[in-house]
């Protein structure tokens, strides 16, 4: 059964990495991960790694929509700095964060933003 990842690449590849996501985040990079971090995205708990932007630990492991339009429009990352707020969610009750520039930390609860309304659950 394939896994999607290239021979030598998978989690496998690095001693004791077990996949906490899908196929989401590129393995065998060379590149040292922070420290683990537990968080919530969407009332589900995920574990992502210091460093790492919300924005990329919601595409990772939810898919590419990090929040909609008031008229129900997915929209998602575009610019990666902060200057277009498509990226907003609500973190940490907070709504409009730019999750681009918004480095995960332990503990953080993460929501999909309706609008400038709280998420809802359809």
């Amino acid at each position: 059964m394939s896994t999607g990842h290239l021979p030598g690449h998978g989690p496998e590849s690095s001693p004791g990495a077990s996949r906490v996501f899908g196929d989401g985040r590129v393995w065998g990079h060379g590149l040292e991960r922070g420290a683990r971090v537990a968080l919530m995205i969407d009332g589900d708990r995920y574990e992502a790694h210091e460093g790492e932007s919300v924005a990329a630990v919601v595409m990772a492991g939810c898919g590419l929509e990090l929040r909609k339009t008031e008229g129900r429009d997915p929209r998602g990352y575009f610019c990666g700095m902060g200057v277009c707020f498509e990226c907003v969610m609500i973190v940490d009750g907070t709504p409009n964060t730019r999750t681009c520039v918004t480095w995960v930390r332990d503990g953080m609860n993460i929501e999909r933003q309706i609008g400038s309304a709280r998420a809802d659950t359809d």
